[in-house]
């Protein structure tokens, strides 16, 4: 019923939601391009659409305040101290090895504004957790968002990272100008 709702919610906004490709009960979503607030909501609603589970997120702890921490945390939450230097690798590694079920939405770029050196938490938690990459993307220009590839990382950091901006490359952002992939 609730995927229903969020299919007309989407239809009424004018948005389509694909998903093309196995989810796996363990996965990173690398969300692209990330320029607006709206992208929560529109992420979370097609999400739903596409019969996905409650996937978690990074949000920065202030958010996390009374009453908006009523509203992030049973929807996934995680609230993350940028002015700590602790492991969030570490500890989200160690999140996939003790759930059976455990899957996370994280925008590389770590901001809304264009950052054309994007964060790499993403890429070593897939590969120090052995889980998938699922590349999704959110296009304003398309009124589109979608999971059509997998990406399992290799040896080669430097290759696999450029491959991941390349297929980002053509995805519109609600504010264009707040999206980089850098030289690649």
């Amino acid at each position: 019923m609730k995927q229903q709702i969020c299919q007309f919610i989407l239809k009424l906004m004018g948005w389509k939601a694909f998903l093309k490709v196995e989810m796996p009960e363990k996965c990173i979503f690398c969300v692209a391009p990330h320029t607006s607030n709206l992208d929560f909501l529109i992420g979370k609603v097609a999400f739903c659409a596409v019969g996905g589970h409650r996937p978690s997120f990074f949000i920065k702890k202030d958010w996390f305040k009374f009453p908006f921490n009523l509203f992030f945390e049973p929807m996934g939450g995680i609230p993350v101290d940028r002015g700590k230097k602790t492991s969030l690798v570490e500890q989200v590694v160690e999140e996939f090895n003790t759930r059976d079920h455990f899957q996370v939405a994280i925008t590389p770029e770590g901001t809304r504004k264009a950052n054309p050196k994007w964060k790499m938490g993403f890429y070593f938690i897939a590969k120090n957790a052995n889980v998938p990459i699922l590349l999704t993307y959110i296009d304003y220009k398309k009124k589109m968002m979608g999971i059509e590839k997998v990406f399992i990382p290799t040896d080669n950091e430097e290759e696999d990272i450029r491959q991941i901006k390349l297929y980002f490359k053509d995805f519109v952002g609600r504010n264009p100008e707040g999206f980089s992939i850098g030289d690649v």
